[in-house]
């Protein structure tokens, strides 16, 4: 494995820390994808059909606008991307990070938090965004996963 850099979206912290556990875990640099709009406690209320995230789900061609951009992205052959389950998928925003590079040649890997949702079609989802990359099977980690823990996950990848 090459240079590898963890990227996430974390809307409330939970995925961030589990990001910041990953990176520790593969000696991987860190990039934190931010929304040029914080998402509100309101915002992330997913029973009401007007709140932010629920507006940006029901259309799987909105991306939410960034903030800031990975420097050097080039220098990476591997790529972890972490987020949220929202509606079985990554949130849109993660979309808007991965087309903002060219990954053709690159190996991204999906990661997620979530509350009891299953990755879904996540993959079918960010295929599209990340052109001549090889997007491998996603996975659902625990927050609170431990070193071991991710240490053998990323064993188990064929990289």
């Amino acid at each position: 494995m090459g240079k590898t850099l963890v990227t996430f979206f974390s809307a409330t912290g939970v995925t961030a820390r589990l990001a910041k556990s990953l990176a520790q875990a593969t000696g991987a640099d860190l990039y934190q994808i931010q929304p040029q709009t914080p998402y509100t406690k309101a915002d992330l209320d997913w029973k009401d059909r007007r709140s932010r995230s629920s507006v940006e789900m029901s259309d799987p061609t909105y991306r939410p606008q960034i903030i800031g951009s990975c420097h050097r992205m080039e220098d990476y052959d591997t790529i972890f991307v972490g987020f949220p389950i929202w509606w079985y998928v990554a949130p849109t925003i993660v979309n808007t990070f991965l087309e903002s590079y060219d990954l053709s040649g690159k190996t991204i890997i999906p990661f997620a938090t979530s509350g009891g949702s299953p990755m879904g079609k996540t993959n079918e989802a960010l295929a599209p965004s990340c052109p001549g990359a090889r997007l491998l099977p996603g996975r659902v980690l625990k927050a609170s996963a431990s070193q071991e823990t991710l240490t053998a996950w990323v064993r188990s990848l064929e990289l």
